[in-house]
Protein backbone atom coordinates (compact mmCIF):
# COMPACT_ATOMS: atom_id res chain seq x y z
CA UNK A 1 0.00 0.00 0.00
CA UNK A 2 1.27 3.44 -0.51
CA UNK A 3 0.20 7.28 0.66
CA UNK A 4 0.12 10.54 -1.30
CA UNK A 5 2.43 12.80 0.86
CA UNK A 6 4.66 15.96 -0.24
CA UNK A 7 8.30 15.79 -0.61
CA UNK A 8 8.01 18.75 2.82
CA UNK A 9 5.44 16.61 4.79
CA UNK A 10 7.82 13.23 4.47
CA UNK A 11 11.23 15.50 5.89
CA UNK A 12 8.39 16.48 8.62
CA UNK A 13 7.69 12.73 9.22
CA UNK A 14 11.51 11.38 9.18
CA UNK A 15 12.18 14.36 11.91
CA UNK A 16 9.47 13.55 13.99
CA UNK A 17 9.79 9.78 14.02
CA UNK A 18 13.94 10.42 14.75
CA UNK A 19 13.00 12.68 17.75
CA UNK A 20 10.22 10.16 19.04
CA UNK A 21 12.57 6.95 18.95
CA UNK A 22 15.84 8.77 20.12
CA UNK A 23 16.26 11.05 23.06
CA UNK A 24 19.76 12.01 21.82
CA UNK A 25 18.35 13.18 18.54
CA UNK A 26 17.57 17.29 17.86
CA UNK A 27 16.78 19.95 15.87
CA UNK A 28 18.76 22.98 15.87
CA UNK A 29 18.79 25.98 13.59
CA UNK A 30 17.46 29.77 12.72
CA UNK A 31 13.51 30.05 12.75
CA UNK A 32 13.20 26.05 13.09
CA UNK A 33 10.84 26.10 16.54
CA UNK A 34 7.91 28.83 17.23
CA UNK A 35 8.21 30.10 13.26
CA UNK A 36 7.77 26.16 11.85
CA UNK A 37 11.06 26.07 9.85
CA UNK A 38 11.93 28.39 6.68
CA UNK A 39 10.23 25.80 4.69
CA UNK A 40 7.73 25.02 7.28
CA UNK A 41 9.36 21.23 7.15
CA UNK A 42 9.77 21.80 10.85
CA UNK A 43 6.12 23.35 11.47
CA UNK A 44 4.32 21.70 14.69
CA UNK A 45 7.38 19.94 16.09
CA UNK A 46 8.10 22.76 19.05
CA UNK A 47 4.78 22.00 20.45
CA UNK A 48 4.95 18.53 20.37
CA UNK A 49 8.95 17.90 21.83
CA UNK A 50 9.89 21.45 23.33
CA UNK A 51 12.53 24.05 23.32
CA UNK A 52 15.10 21.53 24.52
CA UNK A 53 14.76 19.79 21.25
CA UNK A 54 13.95 21.96 18.62
CA UNK A 55 15.99 25.09 19.61
CA UNK A 56 15.86 28.34 17.55
CA UNK A 57 19.64 29.36 17.17
CA UNK A 58 21.05 33.44 16.69
CA UNK A 59 21.91 34.37 13.06
CA UNK A 60 25.19 32.84 13.26
CA UNK A 61 25.84 29.80 11.22
CA UNK A 62 29.10 29.70 12.06
CA UNK A 63 28.52 29.41 15.85
CA UNK A 64 25.34 27.06 15.88
CA UNK A 65 27.15 24.30 13.40
CA UNK A 66 29.92 24.70 16.02
CA UNK A 67 27.71 23.96 18.78
CA UNK A 68 25.72 21.15 17.12
CA UNK A 69 29.66 19.56 16.39
CA UNK A 70 30.45 20.08 19.87
CA UNK A 71 27.16 17.91 21.06
CA UNK A 72 27.56 14.95 18.59
CA UNK A 73 31.08 14.59 20.00
CA UNK A 74 29.18 14.84 23.31
CA UNK A 75 26.98 12.12 22.84
CA UNK A 76 24.19 13.55 21.08
CA UNK A 77 22.68 12.98 17.61
CA UNK A 78 21.92 16.95 16.52
CA UNK A 79 20.48 17.74 13.25
CA UNK A 80 21.82 21.02 12.40
CA UNK A 81 19.20 23.17 9.60
CA UNK A 82 20.73 25.73 7.21
CA UNK A 83 18.50 27.57 5.81
CA UNK A 84 20.12 27.79 2.40
CA UNK A 85 23.67 26.49 1.02
CA UNK A 86 25.05 30.18 0.45
CA UNK A 87 24.53 30.65 4.88
CA UNK A 88 26.26 27.37 4.82
CA UNK A 89 29.97 29.35 3.95
CA UNK A 90 29.55 30.73 6.80
CA UNK A 91 29.84 27.52 8.43
CA UNK A 92 32.90 25.79 6.15
CA UNK A 93 35.31 25.94 9.14
CA UNK A 94 33.50 23.79 11.54
CA UNK A 95 32.44 21.75 8.59
CA UNK A 96 35.51 20.54 6.24
CA UNK A 97 38.27 21.76 9.24
CA UNK A 98 36.41 19.81 12.20
CA UNK A 99 33.80 17.60 11.33
CA UNK A 100 35.11 16.19 8.25
CA UNK A 101 38.63 15.74 9.87
CA UNK A 102 38.34 14.62 13.51
CA UNK A 103 37.75 11.05 12.81
CA UNK A 104 41.10 11.35 10.68
CA UNK A 105 43.45 13.37 12.77
CA UNK A 106 42.29 11.40 16.32
CA UNK A 107 43.70 8.79 14.62
CA UNK A 108 39.75 7.08 14.87
CA UNK A 109 39.67 7.98 18.81
CA UNK A 110 36.46 10.47 17.37
CA UNK A 111 33.72 10.89 15.27
CA UNK A 112 31.09 13.32 14.54
CA UNK A 113 27.64 12.09 14.43
CA UNK A 114 26.27 15.27 13.00
CA UNK A 115 23.80 15.48 10.38
CA UNK A 116 23.20 18.87 8.30
CA UNK A 117 20.32 19.77 6.24
CA UNK A 118 20.22 22.90 4.08
CA UNK A 119 17.85 23.85 1.21
CA UNK A 120 20.27 24.48 -2.14
CA UNK A 121 19.28 25.28 -5.90
CA UNK A 122 17.12 28.24 -7.76
CA UNK A 123 14.07 28.99 -9.82
CA UNK A 124 12.16 31.22 -6.78
CA UNK A 125 13.59 34.53 -7.54
CA UNK A 126 15.69 34.63 -4.77
CA UNK A 127 18.34 36.15 -6.40
CA UNK A 128 22.36 35.31 -6.62
CA UNK A 129 22.90 35.22 -2.68
CA UNK A 130 19.84 32.31 -2.03
CA UNK A 131 20.30 30.33 -4.97
CA UNK A 132 23.10 28.24 -6.11
CA UNK A 133 23.52 24.47 -5.90
CA UNK A 134 26.87 24.00 -3.92
CA UNK A 135 26.49 20.31 -3.30
CA UNK A 136 29.55 19.49 -5.25
CA UNK A 137 32.08 21.82 -3.22
CA UNK A 138 31.04 19.74 -0.33
CA UNK A 139 31.25 16.08 -2.15
CA UNK A 140 34.89 17.33 -2.66
CA UNK A 141 35.70 16.66 0.92
CA UNK A 142 37.12 13.39 2.19
CA UNK A 143 35.08 12.85 5.59
CA UNK A 144 31.78 13.70 4.76
CA UNK A 145 28.96 11.94 3.26
CA UNK A 146 26.48 14.14 1.14
CA UNK A 147 23.18 13.10 -0.06
CA UNK A 148 20.71 15.03 -2.45
CA UNK A 149 16.97 13.31 -2.43
CA UNK A 150 15.20 14.21 -4.79
CA UNK A 151 11.91 11.98 -4.44
CA UNK A 152 9.60 11.42 -1.16
CA UNK A 153 10.90 8.02 -0.47
CA UNK A 154 14.46 9.34 -0.14
CA UNK A 155 13.23 12.43 1.51
CA UNK A 156 11.76 10.08 3.94
CA UNK A 157 13.62 7.53 4.89
CA UNK A 158 17.07 9.28 4.67
CA UNK A 159 16.94 10.94 7.80
CA UNK A 160 17.15 7.83 9.77
CA UNK A 161 19.91 6.07 8.15
CA UNK A 162 22.15 9.27 8.08
CA UNK A 163 21.55 9.62 12.22
CA UNK A 164 22.51 6.05 12.52
CA UNK A 165 25.97 7.07 10.47
CA UNK A 166 28.95 7.51 12.88
CA UNK A 167 30.28 10.48 11.09
CA UNK A 168 28.66 14.09 9.63
CA UNK A 169 26.26 13.30 7.08
CA UNK A 170 24.99 16.74 4.94
CA UNK A 171 21.72 16.80 3.47
CA UNK A 172 20.93 19.20 0.33
CA UNK A 173 17.03 19.25 -0.25
CA UNK A 174 16.26 21.51 -3.57
CA UNK A 175 14.00 24.19 -2.41
CA UNK A 176 11.78 23.52 -5.61
CA UNK A 177 10.85 19.86 -4.47
CA UNK A 178 9.38 20.94 -1.09
CA UNK A 179 5.99 20.89 -2.58
CA UNK A 180 6.57 18.13 -4.67
CA UNK A 181 4.14 15.16 -4.03
CA UNK A 182 5.00 11.70 -4.71
CA UNK A 183 3.52 7.92 -3.60
CA UNK A 184 5.52 6.64 -0.08
CA UNK A 185 4.81 2.91 0.59
CA UNK A 186 3.62 2.10 4.10
CA UNK A 187 6.50 0.42 4.57
CA UNK A 188 10.21 1.61 4.45
CA UNK A 189 11.69 -0.24 1.44
CA UNK A 190 14.17 -2.75 2.17
CA UNK A 191 16.59 -0.91 -0.75
CA UNK A 192 16.81 2.39 0.92
CA UNK A 193 20.42 3.47 1.08
CA UNK A 194 22.79 5.84 1.71
CA UNK A 195 25.18 4.75 -0.58
CA UNK A 196 24.06 4.16 -3.58
CA UNK A 197 22.41 5.58 -7.37
CA UNK A 198 18.96 4.29 -8.75
CA UNK A 199 17.50 3.96 -11.71
CA UNK A 200 14.44 5.89 -11.95
CA UNK A 201 13.31 4.98 -15.81
CA UNK A 202 15.35 2.08 -17.77
CA UNK A 203 16.40 3.15 -21.34
CA UNK A 204 18.51 1.31 -23.65
CA UNK A 205 20.27 4.67 -25.67
CA UNK A 206 21.01 7.30 -23.66
CA UNK A 207 21.76 7.84 -19.75
CA UNK A 208 20.62 10.92 -18.18
CA UNK A 209 22.81 11.22 -14.88
CA UNK A 210 21.52 14.19 -12.47
CA UNK A 211 20.73 14.65 -8.81
CA UNK A 212 18.27 16.77 -6.82
CA UNK A 213 15.69 19.05 -8.52
CA UNK A 214 17.16 18.39 -11.39
CA UNK A 215 15.09 15.20 -11.55
CA UNK A 216 12.30 15.77 -12.47
CA UNK A 217 13.24 17.94 -15.37
CA UNK A 218 15.69 15.20 -16.64
CA UNK A 219 12.53 12.54 -16.53
CA UNK A 220 10.39 15.10 -18.55
CA UNK A 221 13.63 15.32 -21.10
CA UNK A 222 13.48 11.68 -21.44
CA UNK A 223 9.63 11.47 -21.54
CA UNK A 224 9.72 13.70 -25.09
CA UNK A 225 12.85 11.76 -26.05
CA UNK A 226 10.79 8.47 -26.02
CA UNK A 227 8.29 10.62 -28.39
CA UNK A 228 11.38 10.80 -30.67
CA UNK A 229 12.31 7.31 -30.78
CA UNK A 230 15.12 7.99 -28.18
CA UNK A 231 14.92 5.00 -25.14
CA UNK A 232 16.93 7.64 -22.44
CA UNK A 233 17.86 5.65 -19.20
CA UNK A 234 17.51 7.74 -16.07
CA UNK A 235 20.35 7.61 -13.48
CA UNK A 236 19.41 9.64 -10.12
CA UNK A 237 22.72 10.16 -8.23
CA UNK A 238 21.11 10.70 -4.94
CA UNK A 239 24.50 10.20 -2.67
CA UNK A 240 27.35 12.48 -3.89
CA UNK A 241 30.16 11.42 -1.80
CA UNK A 242 30.48 8.42 -2.48
CA UNK A 243 29.42 8.38 -5.80
CA UNK A 244 28.21 4.68 -6.77
CA UNK A 245 30.71 4.24 -9.93
CA UNK A 246 28.95 0.45 -10.46
CA UNK A 247 25.05 1.78 -11.09
CA UNK A 248 26.79 4.82 -13.39
CA UNK A 249 29.02 2.57 -15.53
CA UNK A 250 26.45 0.15 -15.71
CA UNK A 251 24.24 2.30 -17.34
CA UNK A 252 27.04 3.91 -19.51
CA UNK A 253 27.66 0.35 -20.83
CA UNK A 254 24.48 -0.45 -21.72
CA UNK A 255 23.00 2.77 -23.51
CA UNK A 256 26.76 3.55 -24.74
CA UNK A 257 25.79 7.68 -24.63
CA UNK A 258 26.03 9.76 -22.06
CA UNK A 259 24.48 13.11 -20.90
CA UNK A 260 25.15 14.95 -17.07
CA UNK A 261 22.97 17.13 -15.93
CA UNK A 262 23.83 19.59 -12.93
CA UNK A 263 22.57 22.63 -11.63
CA UNK A 264 26.03 23.60 -10.78
CA UNK A 265 27.99 25.50 -12.76
CA UNK A 266 30.16 23.83 -15.58
CA UNK A 267 33.63 24.99 -14.52
CA UNK A 268 35.04 22.84 -11.38
CA UNK A 269 31.41 21.09 -11.33
CA UNK A 270 30.20 17.52 -9.77
CA UNK A 271 29.46 16.96 -13.96
CA UNK A 272 33.08 17.14 -14.54
CA UNK A 273 33.93 14.81 -12.06
CA UNK A 274 31.30 12.41 -13.17
CA UNK A 275 32.42 12.65 -17.09
CA UNK A 276 36.18 12.39 -15.84
CA UNK A 277 35.34 8.94 -13.74
CA UNK A 278 33.20 7.83 -17.42
CA UNK A 279 36.14 8.44 -19.21
CA UNK A 280 38.46 6.50 -16.78
CA UNK A 281 36.07 3.44 -16.63
CA UNK A 282 34.26 3.04 -19.03
CA UNK A 283 35.90 4.91 -22.44
CA UNK A 284 35.85 2.39 -24.77
CA UNK A 285 32.30 1.70 -24.40
CA UNK A 286 30.81 5.20 -25.44
CA UNK A 287 29.68 5.30 -29.14
CA UNK A 288 30.07 9.42 -29.13
CA UNK A 289 31.55 12.18 -27.05
CA UNK A 290 30.23 13.16 -23.24
CA UNK A 291 27.54 15.89 -22.65
CA UNK A 292 26.61 18.13 -20.02
CA UNK A 293 24.08 20.19 -18.97
CA UNK A 294 24.95 23.23 -16.47
CA UNK A 295 23.70 26.73 -15.24
CA UNK A 296 25.58 28.80 -17.14
CA UNK A 297 28.42 30.70 -15.38
CA UNK A 298 26.80 33.94 -14.36
CA UNK A 299 25.65 34.71 -10.71
CA UNK A 300 21.49 33.27 -10.76
CA UNK A 301 19.52 36.21 -11.90
CA UNK A 302 16.74 37.86 -10.14
CA UNK A 303 14.29 38.75 -13.34
CA UNK A 304 12.28 35.41 -13.61
CA UNK A 305 13.10 34.82 -17.89
CA UNK A 306 16.76 35.56 -16.81
CA UNK A 307 17.18 33.15 -14.18
CA UNK A 308 15.01 30.34 -15.93
CA UNK A 309 17.30 30.84 -19.41
CA UNK A 310 20.69 30.52 -16.81
CA UNK A 311 19.24 27.29 -15.52
CA UNK A 312 19.13 23.33 -16.76
CA UNK A 313 15.68 22.91 -18.44
CA UNK A 314 14.23 20.57 -20.53
CA UNK A 315 14.49 21.79 -23.95
CA UNK A 316 18.55 22.11 -23.57
CA UNK A 317 18.42 18.38 -22.04
CA UNK A 318 16.48 17.27 -25.08
CA UNK A 319 18.66 19.06 -27.70
CA UNK A 320 22.02 17.53 -25.81
CA UNK A 321 21.13 14.11 -26.06
CA UNK A 322 19.54 14.01 -29.74
CA UNK A 323 23.08 15.82 -30.39
CA UNK A 324 24.77 12.55 -29.58
CA UNK A 325 22.81 10.83 -32.22
CA UNK A 326 23.96 13.42 -35.13
CA UNK A 327 20.32 14.27 -37.28
CA UNK A 328 18.67 10.64 -36.25
CA UNK A 329 18.64 8.15 -33.46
Amino acid sequence: MTRRISYREALREALREALQGDPRVFLMGEDVGRYGGTYAVSKGLLDEFGPERIRDTPLSELGFVGAGIGAALGGMRPVVEIMTVNFSLLALDPIVNTAAMLRHMSGGQFSVPIVIRMATGAGRQVAAQHSNSFEGWYAHVPGLKVLAPATVEDARGMLALALADPDPVLIFEHAQLYNLEGELPDDASPALDICSARVRRPGTDVSLITHGGSLPKVLQAAQELAGLGISAEVIDLRVLRPLDDATLMASVRKCRRAVVVDESWRSGSLAAEIMARIMEQAFFDLDAPLARVCSEEVPIPYARHMEEAALPQVPKIVAAARALFGSTP
